[in-house]
């Protein structure tokens, strides 16, 4: 018979482990991606976005492949895509914020950007209209960063084409 000899300091960071484990996947679930989503489509009336695992297999394995650089680059695919990279915790609601934020710099009106460029492309992408499935990956960089992708099916921001 073997006799284990468990300190309460142990137990105590077993448990405090174990219930940290949630709020490390939380805010980068499949659930969570789609429900940061779906509030922001809401707002300007447009049906939610649906996961899709392939469409989160291709966002994953592209996210893999920026680890070693974290470079904001896109991938070309056959999806629509926004991307994001922050240092340290970079959630994958915190990144769809990010691209949220950018509403005030889209003009309905005119189906174009304020500014002139495309800082609102990232908005108009989560609230595309025709697009309906979502998958979104996440790597930890070697530099430290976090990178983060969402793909978006079908793909959005179509030229000449409002997004609602």
């Amino acid at each position: 018979m073997v006799k284990m000899w468990v300190t309460k300091p142990f137990l105590a960071t077993c448990f405090m482990t174990l219930t940290l484990v949630p709020f490390s996947l939380a805010q980068n679930s499949p659930l969570d991606l789609v429900s940061a989503h779906n509030a922001i489509r809401a707002k300007v009336g447009v049906g939610p976005l649906v996961w899709n695992h392939t469409v989160a297999a291709y966002a994953q394995n592209y996210a893999n492949k920026r680890a070693g650089d974290c470079n904001l680059e896109h991938s070309y695919g056959p999806y629509g895509e926004n991307l994001a990279e922050g240092y340290g915790n970079l959630y994958g609601v915190d990144a769809v914020k990010m691209w949220a934020s950018e509403k005030p710099d889209y003009n309905y009106a005119s189906n174009s950007c304020n500014s002139g460029g495309d800082d609102c492309l990232h908005y108009t992408q989560v609230v595309w209209r025709k697009s309906v499935h979502l998958g979104c990956g996440r790597a930890k960089c070697e530099n430290g960063w976090v990178f983060v992708i969402c793909s978006y099916d079908p793909v959005g921001n179509i030229e000449g084409q409002r997004p609602y």
